[in-house]
C-alpha cells in the first residue's frame, strides 16, 4: 500500500509550498513542500513547483519505507496516511519512541489514534496550524472521505 492522493492533499495542505529557503519551526532550512536541507544541498535560485514535487515523492517514500519497517500490525488506507504524514512532519525517530507506536503495534488502534492528537505542541504551546494537522491526521485514520475533511 502506498500514500493515498487523499494523505498528500493533507500534506501539501498542511505544508503549503515556499519556493525560497525558509527556516522551519525548530530553525531548519526547509523549501517546497517541507523539504529539510540536508548539506551540501542549496537552491540559491529558489525552485519551482515542480522541482518541489519531485522532492516531496522522495521524501514521502522515505516516511513511507519508516512506517513499513516499524509497524507490525496492518493498516488501513487511512491508518497509512495518517502515519506516512505524521513520520514526514516529525520524522521516523519521533514515531519510532512515539506512545503511538506502541499503542498501535500491541492493537490498540483507537488508542493510537487518540495518539495523533497529542502532538501538537511546541514546547508547552498548543501551536495552531500542528492542531489542524493531527485533526486532519485523526480524519484520515478514521477513513473518512474527502468530502468529510473537507465539511470538518
Amino acid at each position: 500500500m502506498r500514500f493515498s492522493a487523499a494523505g498528500l492533499a493533507v500534506l501539501k495542505q498542511s505544508e503549503g509550498f515556499r519556493r525560497e529557503t525558509y527556516l522551519d519551526a525548530t530553525g531548519y532550512p526547509t523549501i517546497g513542500y517541507g523539504h529539510r536541507l540536508v548539506h551540501p544541498e542549496s537552491y540559491p535560485e529558489g525552485i519551482t513547483e515542480a522541482q518541489a514535487l519531485v522532492i516531496l515523492e522522495w521524501d514521502v517514500r522515505e516516511a513511507e519505507q519508516a512506517v513499513e519497517r516499524l509497524v507490525k500490525v496492518p493498516l488501513t488506507q487511512g491508518q497509512l496516511d495518517a502515519l506516512v504524514d505524521f513520520t514526514f512532519n516529525l520524522g521516523s525517530g519521533q514515531l519510532a519512541a512515539s506512545t503511538l507506536l506502541q499503542e498501535l503495534n500491541a492493537g490498540r488502534y483507537d488508542v493510537a489514534a487518540v495518539q495523533l492528537l497529542r502532538w501538537d505542541h511546541a514546547g508547552k504551546e498548543v501551536v495552531a496550524g500542528l492542531q489542524a494537522r493531527r485533526e486532519a491526521e485523526f480524519r484520515l485514520w478514521q477513513g473518512q472521505d474527502a468530502t468529510e475533511r473537507a465539511a470538518a
